[in-house]
């Protein structure tokens, strides 16, 4: 494990083979990744999962404890086992908001009961496909460390959907306009959620306009509703504790700047005190710390070139946001212009020395990569499939959290400072999510399965992008990729959809959201108390 937390660690491949065949690769182990190799473990193929980085579980073991639910009762197959386990370790009969070095024990339980070692800092580097009979199809990958990995299957589970890049399927970035697929809450968007509460100077210099604007501001235009390139902003989901036997104080990162919390300085000083509205209680005398208000965790707009950069990018993006973050948590307990109140009750707050071991500073692993590219496929879930406007039949898993956007850009608009982009829009009920979703299109690959980066649009993903919710589709592409296996259909476009619901139902996935109760939110937050 690394001394210092990282998003690109490549590992140059030391077995005794460079090349490595299997039925199934899964790219990606984070907890849809580990869901669809323990299925297809399961169902007696081969499997090889390959993982970006050192340690699997992605956002469900690094840091997102307070887990997204909507309605529990839409959850099932190994997603709903895994909650299950959870509450076993902790003595009840499931468990959802939970301390992550438990939720990677679990994980790694799991992996070992079906045999499954994880191929740790393998970075897809390029594909190669083929024309044949059965269509265009990968034949194999080859990482950046050098290993090459041949499938009959490939699923890629990443957040960012390397493989499926690599692969030229047709993926999208950014915000779709709302005529483009008949929607309200897509595009450019401002609302009152996580909103400035007062005016607050935007300038360096309060009143100057010429002194420029502080950091993280720019000056623009907003056209409701307008498509763009842009992503909702990333962060870390914290682990905290006030518990003095495990608390650790927050270091003041190298590179701290200071100019980057004056706009924070402000909003608290105008009186705003919803600091701690977003520490929500987990196990272990510990919260899941989220962003919440108009300056917070979440580093606003500069999340936007990760979805299609370089690996050695995308650690200078995550290196920048680990010193964003840090230097939050550092100013709120040290800088003399937060409220003294407010700064003696954050000092009181620090990371847990028994999770995230071996990162720096137990500094969680993943970065939330709330949403990168989503590809293009046979289908593409908007809105209207959320709302229940739009039904289709070949479902293969439920979703139930309501259509959720963070902030995309922070803007002076008419002299106004606004923060755009934040969509909070509630579902009365659960909704089918369908095969066709997570398959490309048949003409640009046909044994490749896309279950986190799927075919949706940014507002339907922004329901769909539940940690539960990828453990659901990622269990079921396992299902399709061995039932094309078993009857040599070959496209994954072609398995015949009446065996695979059969089988989907088998392994205890929920398929049918009229048999699932009307909405209820089964997570609010909770309020810190002191232990």
């Amino acid at each position: 494990m690394p001394s210092a937390v990282s998003y690109f660690l490549p590992v140059t491949f030391t077995g005794t083979q460079s090349k490595l065949v299997a039925d199934v690769c899964v790219y990606a182990a984070n907890a849809a990744g580990v869901m669809a190799a323990v299925q297809v473990a399961r169902s007696g193929n081969t499997v090889v999962l390959l993982n970006p980085g050192s340690e699997i579980g992605g956002m469900s073991t690094g840091g997102l404890s307070f887990t997204d639910l909507g309605n529990k009762a839409a959850i099932g197959g190994l997603a709903r086992d895994f909650y299950r386990r959870l509450g076993t370790h902790y003595g009840k009969d499931e468990e959802w908001n939970f301390e992550p070095h438990v939720a990677l024990r679990i994980l790694e339980e799991m992996l070992a009961e079906s045999g499954i070692k994880v191929i740790h800092g393998q970075y897809v580097d390029s594909v190669k496909k083929r024309n044949s009979a059965r269509g265009l199809r990968i034949s194999e990958i080859r990482m950046t460390g050098g290993l090459v990995v041949a499938a009959s299957y490939f699923i890629d589970c990443s957040y960012e959907g390397d493989l499926m890049a690599r692969a030229k399927v047709s993926f999208t970035i950014g915000r779709e306009s709302n005529s483009e697929h008949g929607e309200r809450f897509n595009g450019q968007q401002i609302h009152s959620t996580h909103q400035f509460s007062s005016p607050i100077d935007p300038f360096v210099v309060p009143g100057d306009r010429s002194s420029g604007l502080l950091p993280g501001i720019e000056e623009g235009t907003f056209i409701p509703g307008e498509g763009d390139r842009r992503v909702q902003t990333y962060n870390f989901r914290m682990c905290l504790t006030q518990r003095a036997t495990i608390r650790r104080p927050f270091p003041k990162p190298d590179g701290y700047d200071r100019s980057k919390y004056e706009l924070l300085s402000r909003v608290l000083n105008s009186g705003w005190k919803g600091v701690f509205d977003k520490f929500d209680r987990i196990q272990g005398s510990k919260v899941d710390t989220n962003n919440n208000g108009p300056v917070s965790t979440d580093y606003i707009g500069a999340s936007a070139k990760w979805p299609d950069a370089q690996y050695f990018a995308r650690e200078r993006i995550f290196q920048d946001h680990v010193v964003y973050q840090q230097g939050y948590h550092w100013f709120m307990c040290n800088d003399p212009r937060v409220p003294k109140a407010i700064r003696e009750a954050y000092s009181k707050w620090g990371l847990a020395r028994d999770e995230f071991i071996g990162n720096r500073d137990n500094w969680p692993h993943q970065l939330y990569v709330r949403e990168a590219r989503r590809m293009v496929g046979e289908i593409v879930v908007t809105e209207n499939h959320c709302t229940g406007v739009r039904i289709e039949e070949d479902i293969i898993g439920l979703g139930a959290y309501q259509m959720d956007s963070h902030h995309c850009r922070r803007l002076l608009l008419n002299g106004v400072l606004l923060n755009e982009g934040d969509v909070q829009i509630k579902l009365h009920r659960p909704y089918g999510i369908p095969l066709r979703s997570v398959l490309p299109k048949k003409s640009e690959c046909t044994n490749l399965l896309v279950p986190v980066c799927l075919s949706a649009t940014h507002i339907a993903l922004g329901s769909i992008r539940m940690e539960p919710v990828f453990m659901i589709l990622a269990q079921s592409a396992a299902v399709v990729a061995c039932q094309a296996l078993a009857s040599d259909s070959a496209s994954v476009q072609d398995v015949n959809y009446s065996k695979l619901r059969a089988r989907l139902e088998s392994v205890g996935q929920r398929l049918s959201a009229s048999e699932v109760r009307e909405m209820t939110i089964d997570n609010e937050p909770h309020l810190p108390r002191d232990d």
